[in-house]
């Protein structure tokens, strides 16, 4: 028997595949292929920002890859430039080429074509705030049990 729990689990784990598979989608229409799906969204979620990969981890769930090896790969295609913080040097600081900011524009644009064929369906605007509020709700949920405290552990009739 599925319980709503492990049914969310699936559905999210499903969700997030089906995502990156538009995006490839999107990238192979415009005849992008010197960066991948996930390369895309690491790209994304620098948008205008000049972040360090550790800050650029945190902001996005780069799930099964490894977002050193990806801005590596980016920068070599010529998506994203490196350089060096000024008050740390052994921080690399990132941010996006020409050649990025266009790739920013079509992901954009994808992202606002998607919303607008939202309209024609019977997912409304109110749906998806409370499935933010529950999917946020989850995040902190998940989030406290992966914090280990040692009570777990401890045998409530000790």
């Amino acid at each position: 028997m599925m319980t709503p729990y492990f049914e969310t689990i699936q559905i999210i784990e499903r969700l997030h595949r089906y995502f990156l598979d538009v995006v490839k989608v999107e990238l192979d229409r415009k005849g992008v292929q010197d960066v991948n799906n996930v390369q895309s969204m690491i790209l994304y979620n620098i948008g205008h920002d000049e972040l360090t990969v550790g800050e650029l981890t945190l902001r996005g769930y780069y799930l099964g890859s490894n977002v050193s090896y990806n801005v590596k790969k980016m920068t070599e295609n010529g998506y994203i430039e490196q350089s060096r913080s000024v008050h740390d040097k052994r921080s690399i600081r990132v941010k996006l080429t020409d050649k990025g900011k266009e790739l920013y524009g079509v992901l954009s644009e994808m992202f606002e074509r998607h919303e607008g064929k939202l309209d024609g369906t019977d997912i409304a605007e109110e749906d998806l705030k409370n499935l933010i509020k529950t999917m946020k709700a989850l995040e902190r949920f998940w989030n406290a049990q992966s914090q280990f405290t040692g009570l777990d552990s401890i045998d409530d009739g000790e």
